[in-house]
């Protein structure tokens, strides 16, 4: 009887350990994700010039993380909206703890970009203002997401 419970025994503290190296694979490979976050679209040379001499002069072709993790990361802007947060499926992934998973929003409207908050917990701000609409958002004014902050750049 005893050497069924001490075979129990192991067996049960393999599974354990099994789940154990698991939980660290899963978590490595989240955070391996996270760091490769900067999901930017490839262009070539000549698409992007093309893009360029669309727009006019003093409009937001960048988006520039100037402080946190991924300080001066650099995204190129399109006509598509940039999604800001934690998740995995954001144009701007972040690692920040003060993030939300899908925290704000930046939004061509015209010429011009507009950020909104997408009910994160603790707020975006641009330029110390709490953004509670969508807002304009202009050129080299600080957007904090967290503990992130981004700034539109021509």
């Amino acid at each position: 009887m005893q050497g069924i419970l001490l075979q129990v025994i192991r067996f049960g503290f393999l599974i354990l350990l099994w789940l154990f190296v698991y939980a660290i694979i899963r978590a490595m490979r989240s955070d391996l994700a996270a760091a490769g976050g900067n999901r930017t679209t490839v262009r070539s040379g000549r698409a992007e010039r093309k893009q360029r001499a669309g727009r006019p002069r003093g409009t937001a072709r960048y988006l520039v993380v100037t402080a946190g993790a991924l300080a001066n990361t650099r995204i190129t802007l399109g006509t598509q909206p940039v999604l800001i947060g934690r998740a995995d499926d954001s144009t701007l992934v972040l690692t920040d703890d003060y993030a939300s998973e899908r925290h704000a929003r930046l939004s061509p409207r015209g010429d011009d970009w507009y950020v909104e908050d997408l009910g994160s917990t603790n707020g975006t701000y641009l330029d110390r203002t709490k953004v509670t609409t969508a807002v304009r958002a202009p050129l080299n004014t600080p957007i904090r997401v967290g503990k992130t902050v981004i700034e539109l750049r021509p």
